[in-house]
């Protein structure tokens, strides 16, 4: 049985309760290749599992999936095994996979070493998981690329593409029963390959996400757009920098990155690869998650790679990134002239949660960095736990007067714990009252 060890936190990993972590979400074990994916109020993550940090080479003997509310805290669920698949005995190579559901069903897609792809489902999230066709669902050969690392686009209407390929990418949309194609699986086409290898390249595990109208071609922490799912893409660059990265998450800065990008309570994510955490190799890794913003041209800014990762908040910190929340309503992300992002068309009910907030000092000072838009004032509400919760402060935002700037507002919270939820409830006259740069923790 193993064992993870976090902090000063020592669990099983089988049998198992949650596991509570910063970056990377799940330390020691192997958790790689993440592909996240929502179901109701639920995170789920489709990874595949790198078996020993003793290996000498990618040795991974099946795909796991694991859950959680928060972000924060994450549950193992349930093992998917090659035996349980058309190939019917033992493999090392159960490569990259992903997750979807379509009309009560849920599937599950994987790669089989470097040579093609299969596909299992269930009746939920987390199987059992049987095999509908008793063979591959893209076959060795049947495109002029490696079959390997399956990533799942699914429309609003349902319309299902699956993407895959190694150098040059491949996609194809997917019958309504999700275990055939509907066509040929077709070229993507991308103005200029670029990737960790340099000019000329991209490499495997692609990825494709939609936001705001446009496509998402990414392929590690590299990614290019477009107007059409199947392309042409342009490159636009990579999300991942050395001056965004903390130094401890440094190791292959750009390398092996297989990410991922996801959507969760209106807020979005990145989830890759790391192999730079104590324990790890380049063939046993971790994962982690970031937030990710979007600018208004629609590219996408440059992440922040850190150990307290997402879904919780350190007080002691400078600040706190307002568009970093876990979970908002009423309120839009744009690009703020104060510098970074900002918390946009904040009207009178909006709301904003940051859970998990640690070291918080009693009675602590809180600053909001906001703009004043309407003439009439406003008010911030800091409750705890939930927007109906016990009110722990109030701030007061005076009313704009001519071209609205940035100030700092301040009070005193209430609070008697080191850790609270905070959730900022947003009071004041019609229309869109002020917007929301930063939060900032102060001694009382």
């Amino acid at each position: 049985m193993n064992r993870v060890t976090i902090g000063l936190l020592s669990i099983h990993c089988f049998g198992l309760v949650s596991v509570r972590a910063n970056n990377p979400i799940v330390v020691g074990q192997g958790l790689t290749d993440p592909k996240v994916r929502i179901y109701g109020d639920r995170a789920y993550l489709y990874a595949t599992h790198d078996v020993s940090a003793e290996s000498k080479y990618w040795r991974m003997n099946d795909w796991w999936t694991w859950s959680s509310d928060d972000l924060v805290h994450w549950k193992y669920e349930s093992t998917l095994k090659p035996e349980q698949t058309y190939w019917g005995k033992p493999w090392s190579s159960c490569w990259a996979t992903d997750g979807i559901s379509y009309n009560g069903k849920y599937y599950f897609y994987f790669s089989r070493g470097n040579n093609e792809l299969g596909v299992v489902e269930g009746d939920t999230p987390i199987g059992p998981w049987t095999d509908p066709l008793h063979k591959p669902l893209v076959a060795s050969g049947s495109v002029p690329t490696a079959a390997r690392d399956p990533a799942i686009l699914q429309e609003k209407d349902g319309t299902t593409y699956i993407i895959f390929g190694c150098w040059d990418y491949y996609i194809a949309r997917l019958n309504d029963d999700m275990v055939s194609l509907t066509e040929k699986p077709r070229k993507i086409e991308l103005d200029q390959k670029m990737g960790p290898y340099g000019p000329g390249k991209t490499d495997d595990k692609p990825f494709l996400h939609k936001y705001n109208g446009k496509y998402y071609l990414s392929w590690g922490c590299f990614y290019a757009m477009s107007d059409n799912i199947y392309g042409p893409y342009t490159y636009k660059g990579c999300i991942i920098t050395q001056e965004r990265t903390a130094p401890e998450f440094q190791k292959a800065l750009v390398f092996d990155r297989h990410g991922s990008f996801f959507e969760f309570h209106h807020q979005w994510y990145f989830a890759c690869n790391d192999q730079s955490w104590p324990g790890t190799t380049k063939f046993f890794r971790d994962s982690i998650i970031s937030y990710v913003h979007y600018r208004n041209s629609g590219e996408i800014e440059p992440i922040y790679i850190n150990r307290i990762g997402v879904g919780q908040y350190d007080a002691s910190q400078s600040r706190i990134e307002a568009e970093d929340y876990f979970n908002a309503e009423g309120v839009t992300q744009g690009e703020c002239p104060d510098g970074g992002f900002e918390l946009r068309n904040i009207r009178d009910g909006s709301w904003a949660e940051y859970p998990n907030v640690t070291n918080l000092l009693i009675n602590a000072l809180v600053s909001f960095r906001v703009a004043a838009v309407s003439p009439q004032s406003g008010t911030i509400e800091v409750h705890e736990n939930s927007i109906s919760g016990p009110l722990l402060g109030r701030v007061h935002v005076p009313g704009a007067k001519g071209d609205s700037t940035y100030q700092t507002v301040s009070a005193r919270l209430n609070n008697t714990d080191a850790r609270e939820n905070l959730c900022l409830v947003f009071h004041g006259g019609a229309g869109e009252i002020f917007r929301l740069n930063w939060i900032a923790f102060r001694k009382p």
